[in-house]
C-alpha cells in the first residue's frame, strides 16, 4: 500500500527547497507546496499519533488499518510489540544543530513517564540509526580522554566552567577513576550559571576570532563560532571539546543506544528508531533542558570516533542491512542499478519501504494490488512476508530505504 507522510515543521530543519525532507514530502503528494520560507525538518513514516502515515488511496490511518489486520505485523513481531509497528522511519534535513540530548532506556522512560507524563510522553526507550543521505554533521559520545585533555589545556574558559579543582582531578587521576572524574567536570560545567557561560562563552568568541588561520582547527574555530551564531551563550558551544565530531559520507551510519550523549549538527540523513519521543535534552535548544536528569543518566565512556561509525551487513549483491542490537528496528539499504531487477528478501516483519532516486515497477504477492510503480518519494507499507519484485526503469540506479522489526 503507499502511503501519504507528515511532514514536521522545526525551526532547526532547512528551508523551502533546501530540504530533501521537503522535496519528497512534495515528490510523494504533487498537491503539496514547499513555501520557501518554511523550515521543514522530519518527514515521518509510521504509526507515532505526533505524526501517523496514512493510506494513500483511502485516507485511513496506517495505525488503525493494522489494529484490523494485525497478522500483517508478523506473528513474531506481534507477540513481542503487539498490534502495532515497533519503529518509526524519517527523513531528517537538519540546518542547525538539534540539542545535546540522550535517550533513555527502557526502564528509565518507564520511570520518567510516571514522574514526569507531561514532559517524558510514553514509557518507550528510544535506541536510534542515522544513515547519511549527504554529508553528515554530528557529535556523539565523548572524545578519548587525551583528546578532552589537550582541549582543556588550550580552552580556559572551558577550564573555568569546569572549576580548575575539578579539572586537576581529571588531569591526574587514575584510570579507574577517570569517568567518576569526567563526571565531576561534565556536571560542574552543565550547571555553571547562565551569566558565567555568557562570559566564559563571550571570552572564548572573542579570543578565537582573532586567531591566526593556523591555529583555528586546533580551537575548532569554525564550528564553534557557528554553534554560538546559532545559540548564542549557550552551555552547548562547548560540547565539540568535549564530544566526537563526526562527518559522516554519504552511506555511513550512527547508531545510538540509550544515555549516548550526541547532537545533529547539519545535513541530510534517513533515521530509524523506536516508537517513541523520549528525549532529554541539555544544550542547544529552545525546548526544555533537563540537565539533572541528563547527567545521571549519561555514560561517561570515552571512545575514539571510528567507534561510533556502525557498519551495514551485506545481504546480497544490492542490499545491506543496518542491524543495531535490539529488535525494534533494522534498516536495509537497497541500491539496484539502472535497468536491473530484483527481489527483495521477505521479511518477517512488517515494513516501510521509501525510494530516495530512480524509478521502478515493482510486482508483489499481494492477489490486491499486484503492481505498482515506485519513483522518487514513494512510500509503500509491505506486510509480513509480502515480497517485492522490483525492475528499475529509469536511467539511474535505484536507492530504496526499507526499515522492519529487528527479527
Amino acid at each position: 500500500m503507499e502511503l501519504n507522510c507528515y511532514l514536521q515543521k522545526y525551526d532547526w530543519g532547512k528551508v523551502g527547497e533546501e530540504s530533501e525532507a521537503a522535496r519528497l514530502a512534495k515528490a510523494n503528494n504533487v498537491a503539496f507546496e514547499i513555501d520557501s520560507r518554511t523550515p521543514y525538518a522530519e518527514l515521518w513514516m509510521g504509526t507515532h499519533p505526533n505524526g501517523p502515515s496514512l493510506i494513500a488511496s483511502s485516507g485511513e490511518s496506517l495505525n488503525d488499518w493494522l489494529k484490523e489486520h494485525p497478522h500483517l505485523i508478523g506473528a513474531d513481531v506481534q507477540k513481542v510489540f503487539g498490534a502495532q509497528l515497533p519503529f518509526l522511519f524519517k527523513v531528517l534535513s537538519v540546518n542547525k544543530a538539534l540539542s545535546i540530548q540522550v535517550h533513555p532506556s527502557k526502564w528509565e522512560a518507564e520511570e520518567l513517564h510516571q514522574l514526569f507524563p507531561d514532559i517524558y510522553k510514553d514509557p518507550n526507550h528510544k535506541p536510534e540509526m542515522a544513515v547519511a543521505l549527504t554529508d553528515f554533521e554530528a557529535l556523539c559520545g565523548f572524545r578519548p580522554l587525551d583528546e578532552i585533555k589537550q582541549f582543556l589545556d588550550r580552552i580556559p574558559e572551558l577550564r573555568s566552567c569546569m572549576g580548575q579543582d575539578n579539572v586537576d582531578v581529571l588531569m591526574t587521576c587514575s584510570e579507574d577513576r577517570q569517568q567518576d572524574a569526567l563526571k565531576v567536570c561534565f556536571q560542574s560545567l552543565m550547571t555553571k550559571s547562565e551569566d558565567e557561560v555568557q562570559s566564559a562563552l563571550s571570552s572564548l568568541s572573542n579570543r578565537i576570532s582573532s586567531l591566526e588561520e593556523s591555529s583555528r582547527d586546533s580551537h575548532l574555530a569554525d564550528l564553534v563560532e557557528r554553534l554560538h551564531g546559532q545559540f548564542p551563550g549557550d552551555i552547548g558551544v562547548f560540547g565539540p571539546y568535549l564530544f566526537n565530531y563526526m562527518k559522516l559520507r554519504p552511506g555511513e551510519a550512527l547508531y545510538l543506544s540509550a544515555n549516548e550523549i550526541h547532537a545533529y549538527l547539519y545535513g541530510d540523513c534517513v533515521e530509524c528508531m523506536a516508537c517513541s519521543d523520549n528525549t532529554v535534552r541539555a544544550g542547544l535548544t529552545p525546548k526544555l533542558k533537563d540537565v539533572p536528569t541528563l547527567c545521571r543518566l549519561l555514560s561517561y565512556i570515552c571512545e575514539p570516533a571510528d567507534n561510533k561509525l556502525f557498519p551495514g551487513q551485506t545481504e546480497d549483491q544490492f542490499t545491506s542491512v543496518f542491524r543495531p542490537p535490539v529488535p525494534d528496528f533494522a534498516v536495509a539499504v537497497i541500491c539496484v542499478p539502472a535497468q536491473g531487477s530484483h527481489t527483495l528478501t521477505p521479511r518477517v516483519s512488517a515494513s516501510i519501504c521509501l525510494v530516495v532516486s530512480g524509478t521502478a515497477e515493482a510486482f508483489t504477492n499481494n492477489v490486491n494490488n499486484p503492481s505498482i510503480i515506485l519513483r522518487r518519494g514513494s512510500v509503500i507499507f509491505l506486510g509480513s512476508q509480502e515480497t517485492l519484485k522490483l525492475s528499475v526503469t529509469s536511467p539511474d540506479s535505484l536507492l530504496v530505504f526499507q526499515a522492519m522489526a529487528n527479527f
